[in-house]
């Protein structure tokens, strides 16, 4: 009696700590790479007579002085957990005899590496004992989401401890097959930074149980700015003006990436989000600019959080004063928060805050800094002006109406200026139409266009506008 239940108890913890397949190659095909030689890994049918197998994973090591050519095999789903257990098995086919190593890496335990050795008779279940480390490695101690396998390793090289084959020589091109790769498992960690929508996500790298709550932009676009001289504004970003050319608008002494580009209501804007910073650089020679008579720096700005108090938006120009960085330079800080006016208001879709600050003139003006604690910042309209009104002429600015609007047909957008082009956006800011006019009455085939709300941008000689067309 006591055996059978001694056997009982064995059998159930077998199924409930065995060890499963994550990877056979059916299916999705996982993220693959190869690296340190002219090498592939390839997912293809199984070589053998039959081909029980299906899809395997094929490696060709190439012949360069190289034998640490690598294949990279990222897994999709759940990840290796080596933390007790520390094998990890895999089917590999070869035709002539060879020893592979595995390396594992990217997770939350440090690097390690094994080896096994394959006699050449086909298909071999290899066993990778990672308690066991080879070229210089750790015991495996964690989740693991990236296995490493290398062809030219030499199970017997210095003592039997295990070194590279070929080292002083032309590497060997040879060719495995892997197939089935097995380990204990584990869910992965949570992540909001992999580009992926995943894990309960609402978004990508948003919302759910793990991350943020997802940016909720605004419903409207930022307003138009005048129609001011060309002469009297620089513009950075803005789709009226023409943006003078910038060296990065996302400059790595912030981190990237800490902003995107957005589509609001049809309009360009940027998003900054998730990080202290945003550097606006134009500091090579080519575009250092020269702002000598601009006394005003606009922007607006728009924000989705709810609760402002002790936020912050502020912005920093950078004067390099004919110097080669900040040690020699000017600087201008604008603080923004939420008791200055205008200031940060709590987003409800509409309420963009814009802002004119007043500037000292600048002769080398090479970066703007934007630094703020809230979590998604929606910005549009970034210039510099000399606060000139416009002319009777600039006042007129162009008028463009749609109808019929709602249609079930087709819109004709006519204006009192002649149009360049339409752009038509849905409400989630993707293009799916364009229209080159050179008219004044432009007429646009819906027949591709589901009923809903869209926006037009629209682009004349006046600058661009942007109307909502609704399908019926």
């Amino acid at each position: 009696m006591k055996k059978i239940t001694f056997l009982l108890t064995f059998l159930i913890s077998s199924v409930c700590f065995a060890q499963v397949v994550l990877e056979n190659f059916e299916g999705t095909a996982p993220t693959l790479g190869f690296s340190n030689g002219p090498g592939t890994a390839t997912i293809v049918t199984d070589p053998a007579a039959g081909a029980a197998n299906g899809n395997v994973l094929e490696i060709i090591t190439g012949a360069a002085s190289a034998p640490w050519q690598q294949a990279e095999l990222t897994l999709q789903g759940d990840w290796m957990d080596l933390t007790t257990n520390k094998i990890v098995t895999v089917d590999v086919y070869s035709t002539s005899a060879f020893d592979m190593l595995a390396r594992i890496e990217g997770g939350t335990g440090p690097i390690s590496a094994t080896d096994a050795s394959h006699t050449g008779s086909g298909w071999e279940n290899l066993s990778f004992d990672f308690s066991i480390p080879k070229d210089g490695q750790q015991v495996a101690n964690g989740a693991y989401p990236k296995i490493f396998f290398f062809n030219l390793w030499d199970s017997s090289a210095n003592g039997g401890s295990g070194g590279w084959a070929d080292a002083n020589g032309a590497s060997s091109v040879r060719t495995s097959y892997v197939d089935n790769v097995s380990a204990f498992s584990t869910p992965p960690p949570p992540t909001c930074d992999d580009g992926i929508q995943n894990q309960g996500e609402t978004g990508i790298d948003c919302g759910g149980p793990n991350c943020a709550a997802c940016p909720t932009p605004p419903t409207v676009a930022a307003p138009r700015p005048p129609n001011r001289p060309a002469a009297d504004v620089i513009s950075f970003f803005s789709d009226v003006y023409t943006d003078v050319a910038v060296d990065a608008f996302d400059a790595g002494f912030c981190g990237t990436p800490s902003v995107t580009d957005a589509i609001i209501a049809g309009n360009a804007t940027k998003l900054f989000s998730s990080k202290p910073c945003q550097g606006i650089a134009f500091d090579s020679d080519a575009n250092d600019i020269d702002a000598t008579g601009f006394t005003k720096l606009h922007i607006d700005f728009y924000t989705d959080e709810t609760n402002v108090v002790g936020k912050v938006f502020n912005l920093k120009l950078v004067d390099f004063n004919g110097g080669a960085g900040e040690d020699n330079a000017r600087t201008i800080e604008l603080n923004i928060n939420d008791g200055t006016n205008p200031g940060v208001v709590a987003g409800n879709g509409t309420n963009w805050v814009s802002l004119d600050l007043n500037i000292s003139p600048f002769d080398d003006l090479s970066q703007i800094v934007i630094t703020s604690n809230l979590n998604n910042v929606w910005y549009d309209n970034l210039y510099l002006h000399k606060d000139t009104t416009a002319s009777v002429d600039d006042a007129n600015a162009a008028v463009f109406t749609a109808y019929p609007n709602p249609t079930s047909n087709n819109w004709t957008i006519s204006g009192t200026t002649t149009i360049n082009s339409v752009a038509i956006f849905d409400i989630m800011g993707k293009q799916i139409a364009t229209v080159e006019a050179n008219d004044m009455d432009v007429e646009i085939n819906t027949t591709n266009i589901v009923a809903g709300m869209y926006f037009a941008k629209i682009e004349s000689d006046n600058g661009v506008q942007t109307i909502k067309l609704i399908k019926e």
